[in-house]
């Protein structure tokens, strides 16, 4: 098992209720040249989470942090007009709670952040440190 000590939260980027899939968000990272998906987790609109990178892997979602982090991606992030805007569901932000404390279990001491702690972006479109 690799050395984790961050748990890294970003957001797709999408539009509020536009459905995007871990085969879509593969895809653009392989377009941006990655080998595969960054992140290890996606947490779907209905709150499904889906399986992205393998987390024996370091992931390719935080320039400077990969070695040592996972990544979680929920879908939204941004309203109609691409401006950031926290548009979690319900369903995502139970999700995103009971992954995070199940990884903060398998990765004791791991820290949670969110992307914009890291690099000059809006990421993950709410603030991180206080929910966590």
């Amino acid at each position: 098992m690799r050395e984790v000590n961050k748990i890294i939260i970003h957001c797709s980027a999408t539009p509020e209720g536009r459905q995007v899939s871990v085969k879509d968000i593969d895809r653009w990272h392989r377009e941006r040249k990655f080998s595969e998906i960054g992140y290890h987790y996606v947490i779907y609109l209905n709150g499904t989470i889906q399986k992205g990178r393998n987390e024996l892997k370091a992931g390719a979602h935080t320039v400077g942090h990969n070695a040592k982090s996972i990544g979680i991606c929920y879908i939204g992030g941004v309203d109609n007009n691409f401006k950031p805007k926290d548009t979690r569901t319900p369903e995502q932000r139970i999700a995103l709670k009971e992954l995070v404390a199940e990884l903060q279990k398998k990765y004791p001491g791991a820290t949670v952040h969110g992307h914009n702690e890291f690099a000059a972006k809006a990421c993950p479109s709410f603030n991180v440190r206080k929910e966590f």
